[in-house]
């Protein structure tokens, strides 16, 4: 997925929106399977306008922009869901480490793990803590929003219980 695909899906749903907008809706929606700063979101509103995907639809004080998806937008986003086949390739930085942990003394290793287990712990109270944001609404994106949401919650719990069970490996 790219963000590309990303802005593009919001504004589908929201029918326009400005940056701060997206920005929030990326916090509580999107940012638990593609995350992105503030200077990304800006950078890629206007390389989707650039390329005639998006429309400024409004301007405001101090600059304010609210963006709308063009036709060419759509037609975009639905080849991307429909002909683009979504890459499965696994890049862990966290399991990289895992791998080289013999280099460490088992008491370092056992902390390592015992923060991946922590860190994985923060992820499910985040998740928890926008579940009511989530599966408050009534539209397509609380609809899949759910989905993806309780995908993020059971590989946080799966990734909490490994690092606990990997912890226990070491000697």
């Amino acid at each position: 997925m790219s963000l590309r695909h990303a802005v593009l899906g919001l504004l589908s749903e929201e029918g326009s929106a400005s940056g701060y907008d997206l920005m929030k809706l990326f916090d509580v929606s999107l940012a638990n399977v593609w995350p992105a700063t503030q200077s990304q979101l800006y950078s890629e509103l206007g390389k989707l306008a650039e390329a005639g995907l998006i429309d400024v639809s409004a301007e405001g004080p101090r600059g304010r922009k609210e963006y709308t998806i063009t036709e060419k937008g759509r037609a975009e986003l639905r080849r991307w869901l429909t002909e683009v086949e979504p890459t499965r390739v696994v890049r862990s930085d966290m399991l990289l480490r895992v791998f080289f942990l013999g280099r460490l003394s088992p008491e370092e290793a056992k902390a390592y793990l015992s923060t991946q287990a922590q860190l994985a712990r923060k992820q499910l109270e985040h998740l928890e803590s926008i579940r009511g944001v989530v599966e408050g609404g009534s539209g397509n994106l609380s609809t899949y929003g759910r989905l993806v949401l309780e995908y993020g919650h059971r590989l946080a719990r799966s990734q909490q219980e490994w690092a606990e069970w990997a912890e226990k490996q070491i000697g």
